[in-house]
């Protein structure tokens, strides 16, 4: 299945510098054309007062048919605490093998965990983020390699023991999906 570009879209004001930054870095990953636009989206109706997050499973399916496309992966970053039901918290979530993806950036931050603003961290851990959800869109399931951005991260503390890139072996079934590779 080749994907004419992936197509990165901010909910909420990241500034400038984030999404070119992380596009980049995607770009590079997948050997695929990143496209940058701003979304606006009412996320009223996906928080649950009684958990005060918000439901990443019908946020991603609002993703998924109001702005996914057959011709594109898509990738949605936010800034609001997600959940699943399963789980207290995610970073992000995107269907296997499917068209889109989402990555929050609220428990990314320093802050949150009484630590110093990094911005350099933050943006580490967002473009980690971004490569793995999109890895799934891919068909890439959790690896086990250590450093592979495949990795399940359950911390952040997990996300920063890992690379941004896949390792051969989840290239490699990337690759089956007949993308061109620059790496």
């Amino acid at each position: 299945m080749n994907q004419e570009h992936i197509m990165l879209i901010s909910f909420g004001y990241f500034g400038k510098a984030f999404p070119e930054m992380i596009a980049e870095d995607v770009e590079h990953e997948f050997s695929i054309p990143v496209i940058i636009r701003e979304g606006h989206l009412d996320l009223s109706e996906f928080y649950n007062p009684a958990r005060r997050q918000y439901d990443g499973n019908n946020l991603l399916k609002k993703i998924d048919s109001t702005f996914a496309s057959d011709s594109a992966k898509t990738l949605a970053i936010f800034n609001v605490d997600l959940f699943i039901p399963i789980l207290t918290y995610i970073f992000g979530q995107a269907f296997l093998n499917g068209k889109s993806g989402i990555a929050s950036i609220y428990r990314l931050s320093n802050e949150r965990y009484g630590i110093a603003n990094d911005d350099t961290i933050l943006l580490d851990r967002l473009r980690k983020e971004v490569i793995h959800e999109l890895g799934h869109t891919f068909g890439l399931i959790h690896c086990h390699v250590s450093d592979c951005v495949m990795r399940s991260s359950t911390y952040v503390e997990d996300i920063d023991q890992k690379s941004h890139h896949l390792c051969s072996k989840c290239r490699m079934e990337v690759g089956k999906q007949k993308l061109p590779f620059v790496k």
